[in-house]
């Protein structure tokens, strides 16, 4: 799990779809859903259930995860702080080239 990852399954619990999650931002259906495959084979529990026809849904287990990494992260940044860090925080593009 990553900030990728974190905001995909973020825009699929918004979105109610995996392709309509990708294109929020700006991604390929392809590129997400194969984001969606590697998470539900990494967690012991599917974090996305999809249907064909149907969209998909952040699972129980999906949510829990996503709120753990976000409470993680938060911590991470504010354990990080200092000048290396906003140094780093500075040099991140807002969006890959």
């Amino acid at each position: 799990m990553g900030p990728g990852k974190a905001e995909l399954l973020q825009a699929i619990a918004e979105t109610g779809s995996i392709s309509a999650a990708g294109r929020t931002l700006g991604m390929s259906y392809r590129r997400a859903w194969l984001l969606v495959d590697t998470m539900n084979r990494c967690f012991d529990a599917a974090l996305v259930e999809s249907t064909a026809g149907s969209g998909a849904r952040v699972t129980e287990a999906g949510g829990a995860a996503l709120a753990d990494y976000l409470a993680l992260a938060e911590q991470v940044e504010t354990a990080a702080g200092g000048e290396a860090y906003e140094r780093l925080q500075r040099a991140i593009r807002g969006s890959p080239r």
